[in-house]
């Protein structure tokens, strides 16, 4: 079945109305083109209105609409890229109510329409099929075959549902990166690193040691069981788990490490603000790799790495996304 013949999936997050637009921001940030508001006063005043153009409703749906919950309505496809969309917009929920206290998030608890949450975490399996990212690497799910030939690195990996399967626009991009910029030999930091994907792949090509940490504590487990897949252990491989934007201790842990390469495949705003703080964290003339911007914010993620000493080295496009190769000058 091809990606235009996918089913599509409805997502609910329930939010309080003051998390209408922070919540909405987010995910147009995570290249969703459209949401829904529901507002629970929009049908109260409705019903109040006495220009409206029909004097008969059901007692159901009013019964429904008022017991009905405020919160923003999206979708995604029912496929491997869905799914990494997913997790990239839970991801960044978690981080917003984490980081801005003074906003009512509400719950953020999101529920997946006429699909249980557990099948769906089963059933975008199917399209995810082994294939190739750049001119080195071959990505095959844990749970298919791949006949190897030998003639590509093969990085085997299990996302856990709601973290990069490399299929996305974002992660081959800084896939293609790594192949291009980053030595044997190097030492890596992987900032969001989700199942590992970027930080695994950058010590299959023949980095030394690979650092990576992620603000989900499920990343962990995931990203330290797609390592042993690909028979990397913990002595080259630390992953944790923590807010290195917001964590002083783990900030504290990176800086001054001087990696020869890091790594980012978050979304633009995260990007700018962690334009200030790698300098403390990657070598003179060390290259950050950073994707997940869409091609409308990148001017903004340009200016905030000009502003604190990088210079661009490329820049990589595909549909909507754009992904940026710099080299800090210190």
């Amino acid at each position: 079945m091809s990606e235009n013949e996918c089913n599509w999936i409805e997502i609910f997050i329930e939010t309080d109305k003051e998390g209408f637009e922070p919540v909405s921001g987010i995910i147009y940030q995570c290249g969703i083109t459209g949401v829904m508001i529901e507002d629970s006063d929009d049908f109260t005043e409705f019903l109040e209105d006495p220009a409206r153009d029909w004097d008969y409703i059901e007692d159901e749906l009013v019964e429904q609409k008022k017991k009905a919950k405020n919160g923003v309505t999206f979708f995604v496809r029912d496929n491997a890229n869905g799914a990494e969309t997913l997790g990239m917009v839970k991801e960044m929920l978690k981080a917003a109510k984490e980081n801005e206290k003074e906003i009512n998030f509400g719950s953020l608890e999101m529920k997946i329409k006429n699909i249980k949450e557990d099948d769906w975490a089963n059933n975008w399996k199917k399209y995810f099929k082994p294939f190739a990212v750049g001119d080195k690497i071959v990505i095959r799910p844990s749970w298919e075959e791949y006949d190897d030939d030998g003639t590509k690195t093969v990085l085997k990996i299990d996302p856990g549902h709601v973290f990069g399967t490399g299929t996305h626009e974002t992660t081959q991009l800084c896939i293609e990166f790594i192949e291009e910029y980053m030595k044997k030999g190097d030492n890596v930091l992987d900032i969001g690193c989700g199942s590992g994907i970027l930080s695994i792949a950058s010590l299959l090509l023949g980095a030394c040691h690979a650092d990576a940490v992620d603000i989900d504590p499920n990343a962990v487990d995931i990203a330290y069981t797609n390592a042993g897949m690909n028979d990397i252990g913990k002595d080259v491989y630390t992953v944790v788990s923590g807010n290195i934007l917001a964590d002083d201790e783990l900030d504290k842990a990176y800086s001054g490490k001087k990696y020869d390469v890091v790594e980012a495949n978050i979304v633009a705003d995260v990007i700018i603000a962690l334009s200030e703080k790698v300098p403390n964290y990657i070598k003179d003339g060390g290259v950050f790799i950073c994707s997940g911007i869409i091609v409308e914010r990148l001017d903004d993620v340009l200016a905030a790495l000009e502003e604190h000493g990088f210079k661009v080295l490329d820049i990589k496009k595909k549909k909507g996304w754009a992904a940026v190769a710099s080299k800090y000058n210190g």
